[in-house]
């Protein structure tokens, strides 16, 4: 018999089902629940128990994890008379590990707290490729106790998982993540199509560029992308034009400037506006290619 706390997973998608996978492969005993049947199937494939409602997920559940897209996701599973903290019992661990707004944390903990329900939000960095992998970042708000306790789990699904402060501060650190990613995908979609104009050999480019100071992990993830038009989503224009509207607002809140950012905010709403917003965000290069006279 496990001795492992029992989880419920609710939200299947393309971050949820492979890290809900690898708590299965951990030896964890999950119950998923998500709107889309196949996304169940799939979890009852690799080893899971598929719930036909939240409040079934929750029910007897020693964890609770969230991976939903947005705020208003996470309230709608959250509150209510089906939601997570009417039907969790006292004393279990709910761990949101989608991208809110900070503030959306600070008051599911207080809302929780009054169930009996203990919070950490949970944000994690490193795309589809990170979760299938276990190698996510995991940026953690809440208590020191309570962090402790969720660690092991945390290591099923990711490589560096870092407690940032109370309630709200796994969101903070997420938005200035999502800020740095999109500022890096469009200086590396800018230089892609400088090169490529210059008649240079890109696959070369890329491969010195990732070797020096110009290298990064954004670059080294997404090269592939950029070489091949693959936009395939790994993370969706949509959800990182959700990520800026939450940066940039929680900048304004505490008074930083964020004049980069700001641009680069508006360059992902653009090419959302044109129809990409379903693409994986390395299609900022469309953008800049569209800037650049080319017809895409």
């Amino acid at each position: 018999m496990s001795t492992l706390p029992k989880v419920a997973w609710i939200g299947l998608g393309i971050m949820g089902s492979p890290m809900s996978e690898n708590l299965v492969k951990a030896g964890y005993d999950v119950t998923g629940y998500t709107l889309e049947r196949d996304k169940l199937d799939r979890l009852a494939a690799a080893g899971g128990t598929a719930a036909s409602s939240v409040a079934e997920a929750v029910r007897d559940a020693d964890v609770i994890v969230t991976m939903v897209p947005a705020s208003p996701q996470v309230e709608a599973v959250a509150y209510g008379p089906d939601g997570i903290l009417e039907n969790a019992r006292r004393g279990a661990l709910l761990i949101d590990m989608s991208s809110t707004t900070p503030q959306t944390s600070v008051d599911l903990a207080a809302a929780a707290k009054d169930k009996g329900v203990r919070v950490l939000d949970a944000p994690v960095s490193g795309g589809e490729a990170g979760a299938i992998e276990a190698v996510l970042s995991i940026m953690v708000g809440g208590d020191q106790a309570d962090f402790d306790e969720a660690k092991p789990l945390f290591e099923a699904l990711g490589r560096t998982i870092v407690r940032c402060g109370p309630h709200g501060s796994g969101q903070t650190v997420k938005a200035a993540n999502q800020l740095i990613v999109a500022v890096n995908i469009q200086a590396c979609a800018e230089a892609v199509v400088f090169l490529e104009k210059s008649g240079v050999d890109l696959a070369a480019a890329l491969d010195v560029l990732g070797g020096g100071l110009a290298g990064s992990t954004v670059l080294a993830r997404k090269k592939d992308n950029f070489l091949s038009r693959d936009f395939r989503p790994g993370f969706r224009i949509d959800l990182h034009h959700k990520d800026m509207g939450i940066v940039t607002d929680a900048a304004r809140t505490v008074g930083a400037a964020l004049p980069v950012g700001a641009v680069v905010a508006q360059l992902v709403a653009s090419l959302r506006a044109q129809g990409d917003g379903g693409l994986d965000h390395s299609a900022l290069l469309r953008a800049v290619e569209r800037l650049s006279g080319a017809q895409v």
